[in-house]
């Protein structure tokens, strides 16, 4: 079987955008993809579309790709809408590359479009991201969870410990499920809200260099403890925006390269895509057997990947996938943050978009807007966040939550070709 390549990605910056439909966010991040590579729409022989809202928010099921590819000119050929959660573009990558591999097209686009952001009605904001758990399970939990940080934060705050005011504007319930986990990881391995901060202020910092990045502010690490208090241990620095945006990437084989002037081809070494169970505590996580399976695949182990972007929803899911992903011992991935091997001039940068807590978490583009950066990384693109030398790069994208871990997960790696 031949290799697959990226050749062609580009992505809107990720921003609030009352005033644009879904329509007008896949034109603009078909238009910068289409720059990006020289190539015309009428070779991509077919499409796979994320999106995980546009049902539930303006009714548009079932035929998502057609309606919002056709007025970009981009109809009659094979399309598959992907709906994933959070893991939805990472998803529709899999499935480009899959189509490739399988030798039934040469040119295939992916796509991930998404917006979450509704000021006029912010209930049905967050209640769409319970939509990617078991609902009839979730609603129960979150109000214990919810108790449960509550008491917590009562109890540091008498104590002097709590820093911050809290939250009153309300939150994603997956931000309970995070602090949950945070709190666990805690009491086991002595995990701190500090080291939280730590991962969160250095993507932060990384945002600040992202023209596409949600939000580019610099934060220090006590600015990011005294920010409001979402879930404890979780400050809303903590924890990815609410937004809109789009990104896509152009997949082809070998022999479409070929065809293609000046092109900066990126290789896919690997690509693995499983779903959620539920496990014993005795069994591994979905993200050590999902990256077990990438590094086989890959030829290659955690030392060998230069630069990584992970699912960091929260700073927590950034700590627990550099545990998961094999980058430190598990348990250590706040002591690995605390050493700045993970910040721009480290070992191992993480998230030099700024990941998810920064560059933004519009669900169905999310995975795809960490493939366009880690292939501008590995071409040399990347400008101030240029992570030097970089030459293998890999991403892990989870989306929603089931039995006892996120319902949906891929993990890319990537090389420079």
């Amino acid at each position: 079987m031949s290799d697959v390549y990226i050749v062609g990605v580009g992505m809107t910056q990720f921003s609030k955008y009352p005033e644009k439909g879904i329509k007008q966010l896949t034109a603009e991040a078909l238009e910068t993809v289409l720059k990006d590579v020289a190539i015309e729409k009428d070779q991509i022989e077919a499409a796979w579309f994320s999106n995980s809202g546009w049902g539930m928010s303006q009714g548009q099921h079932c035929i998502r790709s057609q309606v919002a590819l056709m007025p970009v000119g981009i109809q009659g050929i094979p399309m598959m809408n992907v709906e994933n959660a959070c893991a939805g573009g990472s998803s529709a990558i899999h499935g480009a590359w899959m189509s490739i591999k399988a030798g039934l097209y040469e040119a295939v686009l992916a796509i991930g479009v998404e917006k979450v952001y509704f000021p006029e009605d912010r209930k049905r904001m967050f209640e769409g991201f319970i939509s990617g758990t078991d609902v009839e399970v979730t609603r129960g939990l979150i109000e214990m969870m919810k108790e449960e940080a509550k008491k917590k934060a009562e109890e540091l705050e008498k104590e002097g410990k709590l820093k911050g005011e809290e939250k009153k504007k309300g939150h994603s319930p997956f931000m309970d499920i995070y602090a949950m986990g945070a709190r666990m990881h805690m009491e086991k391995y002595g995990s701190t809200q500090r080291q939280l901060a730590v991962i969160a202020a250095k993507n932060h910092f990384h945002g600040s260099l992202n023209p596409y990045a949600q939000y580019q502010m610099d934060m220090t690490i006590e600015e990011v403890l005294q920010d409001r208090l979402v879930s404890y241990p979780l400050t809303r620095a903590m924890c990815a925006p609410i937004g809109d945006g789009a990104a896509a990437a152009i997949l082809c084989s070998p022999s479409f390269l070929k065809k293609i002037k000046d092109a900066r081809p990126i290789k896919i070494r690997a690509t693995v895509l499983a779903s959620g169970r539920m496990r014993g505590m005795d069994e591994p996580p979905i993200g050590a057997r999902l990256s077990k399976r990438a590094y086989e695949m890959a030829g290659l182990g955690p030392d060998d990947i230069d630069v990584a972007e992970v699912h960091d929803a929260t700073a927590f899911g950034e700590l627990l996938q550099c545990e998961e992903l094999g980058f430190c011992p598990e348990g250590d991935g706040g002591i690995l943050a605390e050493s700045g091997a993970t910040k721009l001039g480290g070992k191992l940068p993480i998230n030099p978009s700024g990941g998810l807590e920064c560059r933004g978490h519009p669900i169905g583009a999310s995975g795809i807007a960490q493939i366009t950066e880690m292939v501008m990384q590995l071409r040399g693109e990347a400008g101030k966040r240029q992570v030097e030398g970089a030459r293998i790069a890999l991403t892990e994208n989870g989306g929603g939550f089931v039995g006892t871990e996120e319902a949906a997960m891929t993990v890319h790696i990537l090389e420079k070709a």
